[in-house]
């Protein structure tokens, strides 16, 4: 669990990266081959700690609805 705790910290860190309007993926705030080394059962709960971060902040990330293959969309909203 604490892995995933550092990789939460590590995406939340990286969303200040984005520009306003952006939209994204949790997976896409990390480098291909180091989501590919993520286990899947840690991807799937840092995507749940990822979207509970996002609705317990009211800040300038919002969910904006799931892809095709079920993956939960973000937008940064303002600078």
């Amino acid at each position: 669990m604490s892995d995933v705790n550092k990789l939460l910290d590590e995406a939340i860190k990286e969303t200040e990266n984005l520009h306003e309007g952006e939209i994204f993926l949790v997976k896409d705030l990390f480098k291909g081959y180091v989501w590919n080394r993520i286990p899947r059962r840690n991807r799937l709960l840092l995507g749940t700690l990822f979207l509970n971060h996002v609705n317990k902040m009211n800040g300038y990330l919002k969910a904006i609805g799931k892809t095709s293959s079920n993956q939960q969309r973000y937008e940064k909203i303002i600078e």
